[in-house]
């Protein structure tokens, strides 16, 4: 028979609430840490985010569960990557199940489970759709989205909109990863009356365990760096082994990566990693006596540069200094045999192409430039993501760093790289003078 739920909020002083619920003949009492008291309450989106310890799955998969046995619900269990369902919660559940003792209500197959009444329970993993395969789960009630803080802004371009059912949720949960991933900023910098925040953490849990704690303990003694990531689910600014990690924290710490004015007196100068499958990138530099100010950060693909350089001339209204381009700009298309260099020479533009440095000399060269940076906190965002995520390879034999890896953060890193070239070189005499006046508009 169908089961109820009978006594969801006890008093708010309890330590830990309990859920009853019962199937004759019997009754089952479950206990969740107070913090998750708003499983219970309506919203659109519920994130659970904290660090280790907290219960955070262990509890949603109990009240999904739980909530399956009281009507009919399609829930999605999803991840960005799933290559095989033990990549899943599967497992999860089919643990709380046979603790709970609901073997007899729920039937759990290879690839999903399956309740009397109709509750289905499916697993995904959300990197591997598109727009059009994950229109079969607009129909779900519930989605759960474990280990979130790894899910691309695409997936969740993808997602959000497809989940439309009348009342349907997601729900997250995840230990953060960066503060600049796109489930952080969106979610939890990024949240509105429509979502429910629960940051919960070890000293949560009433049921934490001795060997986690001694663990714990052993985790501050060892490593005060990663322990609050780890175990106080405080966002990191930069991934492990990060090739700037120790400069780009004292950025933060100094508070130059903030709010950057446009100063109307100084020219705008670009420092420029071309691209074309790969990601073009571009960062616009400002340059005083005593600093430099990045202003602006672009980055895309499959675009031309004469495409570039126009919406950069619509967009910034301002008197423009040099475009300080990488060596290959010299190097001519082999179809037309036309160079970046002169296409930018062509609109207008005043060149300076860079000289060729290896990558390693380049960031030795590079790591100058902290020192007098400040750099844009909104829109060199990407930017800065990919500083935070720019490491090395490591090889699997021996755990050795070594070269760079060609990944999504190496060409905002590559921009850096170069303007550690370009920065010395900027000349705020040199001018060209955009058509449309000197007056910036804000990217918006």
């Amino acid at each position: 028979m169908p089961l109820a739920i009978l006594d969801a909020y006890p008093e708010p002083e309890e330590p830990d609430f309990r859920t009853d619920y019962e199937v004759e003949p019997t009754r089952i009492s479950l206990q969740f840490p107070n913090k998750l008291r708003g499983l219970w309450k309506p919203k659109r989106f519920k994130v659970m985010y904290g660090g280790r310890g907290g219960a955070k799955s262990w509890s949603v998969a109990m009240a999904l569960l739980v909530m399956g046995t009281t009507r009919p619900l399609r829930i999605l269990c999803a991840r960005e990557i799933q290559k095989s369902m033990r990549d899943s919660v599967h497992r999860l559940l089919s643990d709380q199940i046979a603790a709970l003792n609901l073997g007899g209500f729920y039937n759990v197959l290879d690839n999903e489970i399956r309740g009397s009444n109709g509750t289905l329970i499916l697993f995904a993993g959300l990197q591997s759709h598109t727009v059009d395969s994950i229109k079969s789960y607009e129909a779900v009630d519930i989605v759960w989205i474990e280990e979130a803080q790894g899910v691309s802004a695409r997936s969740w371009e993808v997602l959000v909109p497809t989940i439309r059912a009348p009342g349907s949720e997601i729900w997250l949960t995840l230990n953060p990863d960066l503060a600049t991933d796109p489930t952080w900023t969106r979610f939890i910098d990024g949240a509105d009356d429509d979502t429910w925040l629960c940051e919960i953490n070890w000293r949560d849990n009433p049921w934490f365990p001795e060997v986690l704690e001694k663990e714990r303990l052993r985790h501050f003694q060892r490593d005060q760096d990663s322990y609050w990531n780890i175990w106080e689910g405080k966002p990191k600014r930069t991934v492990a082994g990060a090739i700037y990690a120790k400069e780009m924290e004292r950025l933060y710490n100094d508070g130059r990566i903030c709010r950057v004015s446009y100063d109307p007196r100084l020219p705008v100068h670009t420092v420029w990693d071309l691209g074309w499958s790969d990601f073009m990138a571009i960062m616009l530099v400002q340059k005083t006596p005593m600093d430099f100010r990045c202003i602006a950060y672009y980055q895309d693909s499959h675009r031309t540069i004469e495409d570039y350089i126009t919406q950069l001339e619509n967009e910034w209204n301002v008197v423009w200094g040099s475009d300080f381009l990488p060596h290959d700009a010299q190097h001519g298309d082999y179809k037309s045999g036309t160079t970046a260099q002169g296409i930018a020479e062509g609109m207008g533009r005043n060149v300076e192409v860079l000289p060729s440095f290896s990558i390693e000399a380049g960031i030795r060269i590079a790591r100058s430039l902290f020192a007098t940076a400040y750099i844009d906190e909104d829109e060199c965002a990407p930017f800065l993501t990919c500083m935070s995520r720019y490491k090395r390879q490591i090889d699997t034999r021996t755990g050795q760093p070594g070269a760079p890896l060609h990944d999504e953060a190496s060409h905002g890193a590559d921009v850096w790289r170069y303007m550690g070239q370009a920065v010395p070189l900027m000349d705020n005499g040199t001018r060209v003078t955009n058509a449309k006046g000197l007056k910036r508009r804000r990217r918006t």
